[in-house]
């Protein structure tokens, strides 16, 4: 076998990016966490304090309303707000009111309001506010006229408001139905908000406390359709899935698994040709398959001293320098894959030899520690650095050893392109696409993680 040397700048840039990526590791599987437990404050209760006061008393538990007072005016208003605004970090937000009484002239509204509303108006009769009004059913946006909209409510009538970020619109129901929708144009925080305005009206909130007349969850799953027929309705080559995923499995050196691909393909799908992007073409990935293949399967198996041996044989460049990220992740593996089998004293001997001299190099230091922290550990796996017992860890090792020996081609005109297959290319894309939409939409809608996308079809 040729041993060529693309070059110590690019075997330096593919040993470091994996090296971030292994140092990624821990924090990402916490974030994940994170993603999974935290949520936004919603509403809980109504707000006592930001509210028109003397013309309506709020329920001691501050989920209602009543009207107490004899309206003589127009800005004779009770009006209140959620005790927080919206959240946004969702495809929907949506509460509801239950019409206790309708009062002497049924003048209940609801909508959202931001938190400068002047608190004696209706909603949507002051600027940068919505409301829909029982008592016309008419729809008011940030003027006194209002606009046909849907039909009156009254005395145990269920009505609820809404505000999908997807379409960017707020929508009301009545009794479990939607009435109607209409352009969010307002921006900044909005507050659910409930206006009672003649006597004797009695109004009570449900912020999902207990199941909403409407169906919530069918109406976002049905947003969820018309997305994802929006996509779909895309023109794309009809063998364009076949070429990634044959790119995909030529990049990772998954020999086998490509040649049967091909041979089930034949017959079904034209033929494939990978169009060359970056400088970087099909046979730059078909460099030294078999041996990726082989290198790949023994690090997956834990075979770390057979990999290195191989690597001395076919490619000794890659780990002629004892120091570099390469051989450190490498060294690492060694030591995890003994803590894994439970040699423990060959563990620490191996770490007093191999990875003491990465102690106090930047970059290096802080995952030493981590897989040396597997030591204080009767239950590692369970533990904090149980990650690197994962076999993830192992395919980011094979995958910076694949990477090394892709760069290693003559013929190379791109370093960049052996660090990542086509299709996480693509998938980095449409992250930075998601997270700019979301961006413009002044951050509202549901966040943007990349691992729901994916999972996506096993749930359903």
């Amino acid at each position: 076998m040729t041993n060529n040397n693309s070059g110590s700048k690019n075997e330096e840039e593919v040993g470091s990016y994996f090296l971030e990526v292994a140092r990624g590791a821990h924090k990402k599987k916490e974030e994940e966490m994170e993603e999974d437990t935290e949520d936004e404050e919603s509403p809980t209760e109504l707000n006592t304090i930001n509210s028109s006061g003397g013309f309506l008393v709020v329920s001691t538990d501050k989920m209602s309303v009543k009207y107490t007072s004899v309206n003589l005016h127009g800005h004779d208003v009770g009006v209140v707000q959620a005790n927080k605004p919206a959240p946004v970090k969702r495809l929907v937000y949506y509460f509801e009111i239950y019409v206790k009484d309708s009062g002497a002239k049924g003048q209940i509204a609801i909508g959202f309001t931001t938190d400068n509303f002047k608190m004696r108006r209706q909603p949507g009769w002051e600027p940068h506010s919505c409301g829909y009004h029982g008592d016309d059913g008419l729809l008011y946006r940030g003027q006194g006229k209002g606009e046909a909209f849907g039909p009156t409510y009254t005395a145990n009538d269920i009505v609820g408001a809404g505000i999908n970020y997807a379409s960017h619109e707020f929508f009301f129901t009545k009794n479990g139905t939607v009435v109607g929708t209409v352009y969010n144009d307002v921006k900044g925080s909005l507050f659910p908000t409930i206006a009672v305005h003649s006597q004797n009206e009695e109004v009570h909130v449900n912020f999902g406390q207990k199941p909403f007349a409407f169906d919530l969850e069918d109406f976002e799953k049905q947003e969820r359709m018309r997305q994802q027929m929006t996509v779909e309705k895309i023109s794309l080559p009809p063998n364009v899935s076949h070429g990634i995923v044959r790119s995909y499995l030529l990049h990772y050196g998954y020999e086998e698994t490509l040649n049967s691909f091909d041979m089930a393909s034949k017959t079904t799908v034209p033929p494939v040709h990978i169009a060359q992007e970056n400088g970087f073409d099909e046979q730059d990935i078909m460099y030294a398959l078999n041996e990726r293949k082989t290198l790949r399967q023994l690090i997956k198996n834990g075979e770390i001293d057979a990999a290195l041996g191989k690597l001395h044989d076919w490619y000794p460049q890659i780990v002629q320098d004892d120091k570099s990220a390469t051989c450190f992740l490498l060294h690492c593996q060694k030591f995890i894959e003994l803590v894994r089998v439970g040699a423990l004293e060959e563990a620490v001997k191996y770490g007093r030899i191999q990875l003491a001299k990465f102690f106090g190099l930047a970059g290096f230091e802080d995952f030493v520690q981590d897989c040396v922290a597997l030591l204080a550990y009767e239950q590692p796996r369970e533990s904090s650095v149980g990650y690197l017992l994962e076999d993830s860890q192992r395919e980011v090792v094979a995958d910076a050893v694949n990477a090394m020996i892709l760069s290693m081609n003559p013929n190379l005109k791109d370093s960049h392109g052996c660090l990542q297959s086509g299709l996480e290319r693509l998938l980095r894309q449409l992250t930075a696409c998601c997270l700019e939409r979301r961006s413009l939409n002044g951050d509202q809608g549901e966040a943007f993680y990349l691992h729901r996308v994916l999972n996506i079809g096993k749930k359903c």
